[in-house]
């Protein structure tokens, strides 16, 4: 295959033809030129030059490959360009996945700065409730950065985000609402909004009661995190969720748990971040977890938390 200095060769012999003037401009030596060009024919197995007393000139089939080269050669040029406006924030493409849940109270705001800042880079997001799904993202280098909760399994990389709590959702005059702050041994017997198996919180919040010894009664189930806190609102039942998943204007109650219940957020990528990827991880971290004042102001922050 034609390499890009012999192109760059052709190029420079048809700008000036000249062999000698060739290798000036290039800052090469009269024989490397020759010899690039050489390599070249060899390559096309056609004559590409004419060399005359008057100097150097293309046969047809060198005007015809000096088109391709000059384009060869320019896309080489904007191959390294684009790499380095990546590098340094400038250009390029972001691709992000993160759980459901976690794209209006986390990534929407770093997203929201990020394009601010660096409005030259293209974001791409794709959600899910799915851990392994993510993860498969991440593995199969079809995103840059996902953000996951942790834990997750030591072949990723990961970098600390943010922790978030874990928060109790109920209807306003649930009883558990009269408390200042809940223990996850009320849950015993409590009716309780359930996440579909498809959601990674179904089998986090099954072992999570069980260390506990706490059995709940599941009176539906729900694919869909954001959903859970609402249900519970409507008077379905309770609801443990991130504080990530109650929006603004929740109609019901938050309450935290005592000790606090509080859980990591990472940001995985294949392997240590590049240049682009790290400076959106830092955005995240300098941001955190966005909680609505409504929600925050209904949680109390006495006790100290509980991993």
């Amino acid at each position: 295959m034609a390499t890009l200095r012999a192109l760059e060769c052709l190029v420079a012999v048809a700008d000036t033809g000249s062999i000698t003037q060739a290798a000036r401009l290039l800052h090469l030596s009269q024989p490397a030129v020759s010899h690039q060009l050489a390599a070249l024919e060899r390559e096309t197995r056609t004559p590409l030059l004419r060399r005359e007393a008057r100097g150097v000139t293309l046969t047809p089939a060198g005007r015809a490959a000096v088109a391709d080269a000059r384009r060869a050669i320019e896309a080489s040029a904007a191959a390294v360009r684009s790499a380095r406006a990546a590098g340094e924030a400038v250009g390029g493409v972001l691709r992000l996945a993160c759980a459901q849940s976690l794209s209006v109270p986390v990534l929407a705001p770093g997203i929201r700065e990020w394009r601010r800042r660096h409005p030259e880079v293209t974001i791409a997001l794709r959600e899910s409730t799915s851990m392994e799904e993510l993860l498969g993202l991440v593995e199969s280098d079809e995103v840059d950065v996902a953000l996951v909760p942790a834990p997750v399994p030591d072949r990723f990389t990961t970098t600390a985000v943010a922790e978030e709590e874990i928060v109790l959702a109920a209807p306003a005059d649930h009883p558990l609402a009269g408390l200042p702050a809940v223990r996850v041994a009320d849950l015993e017997g409590a009716p309780l909004v359930h996440y579909a198996p498809e959601n990674g919180l179904s089998g986090w919040l099954d072992r999570a009661l069980a260390k506990a010894g706490v059995r709940a009664e599941p009176v539906m189930r729900t694919a869909v995190t954001t959903a859970a806190p609402q249900l519970a609102a409507a008077g379905l039942g309770v609801a443990v969720c991130p504080v990530s998943a109650v929006s603004a204007g929740f109609p019901g109650a938050v309450r935290s748990f005592s000790p606090r219940w509080v859980r990591g957020l990472v940001a995985v990528t294949p392997a240590a971040p590049d240049p682009l990827a790290a400076r959106f991880i830092d955005t995240l971290r300098a941001r955190g977890v966005h909680v609505p004042g409504g929600v925050r102001r209904q949680l109390t922050e006495d006790d100290p938390p509980a991993r």
